[in-house]
C-alpha cells in the first residue's frame, strides 16, 4: 500500500494501491465518489519519486490543498486535500530523502499554449471573470427616444 485517504470526519480509510489513480463519479474511476458534485473524471493522484501528486483533470467543483484551490500539487504527508466539498488527510510515507520536486518542474504542469504565452492559466482566467461584470447594458428598444426615462436592462433579463 503507497498510503490511505482518510476521510475527514469518519469514515473508512481508503488505501491507495497503486499509481496513478482517477478518481470521480464514473464506475470505472479507481476511486469512485457517487456524489453529484464530483465530476465524472475529477482528479488524479500519481505516485512520483516517492511523492503523491494531485492533479484537477478539469472538474467543475475543482480540488484544494490545505484549502488552497489549485490545478495540480505535490502533498506532504498529513495535507488535507478537498476534491469538491469532500474533504480527506492524505496519510503516506515518503518514499525518498530528498523534498517533493518543485511545481515548476513537472513537465505536465502546464500546457504547450500556456508556457508560450497563447493561453493563461485556469486560476488566472477564473480570477479575471470573477473582477469584472460581464453584463453589458443597453436601452430598451421598446421605450421612446424622447425625453422620457430611459429602461435600462442586462443581457441577462
Amino acid at each position: 500500500m503507497l498510503g490511505q485517504l482518510v476521510p475527514v470526519g469518519g469514515g473508512d480509510p481508503i488505501p491507495l494501491l497503486k499509481t496513478p489513480l482517477l478518481i470521480g463519479r464514473r464506475s470505472r474511476c479507481d476511486i469512485v465518489l457517487n456524489f453529484p458534485n464530483i465530476s465524472s473524471q475529477h482528479c488524479e493522484l500519481a505516485f512520483i519519486n516517492g511523492f503523491w501528486q494531485i492533479r484537477d483533470l478539469g472538474s467543475s467543483n475543482g480540488i484544494k490543498v490545505n484549502g488552497e484551490r489549485l490545478d495540480t500539487k505535490f502533498l506532504q504527508p498529513g495535507d488535507q486535500v478537498s476534491i469538491a466539498k469532500h474533504k480527506f488527510i492524505i496519510n503516506f510515507a515518503p518514499g525518498a530523502t530528498a523534498p517533493p520536486p518543485r511545481e515548476d518542474d513537472d513537465p505536465f504542469a502546464l500546457s504547450l499554449l500556456e508556457k508560450a504565452g497563447l493561453e493563461r492559466r485556469r486560476d488566472e482566467s477564473r480570477q479575471l471573470r470573477r473582477s469584472s461584470d460581464h453584463r453589458t447594458r443597453r436601452p430598451d428598444p421598446n421605450v421612446p427616444s424622447d425625453d422620457s426615462p430611459t429602461r435600462w436592462f442586462t443581457e441577462e433579463e
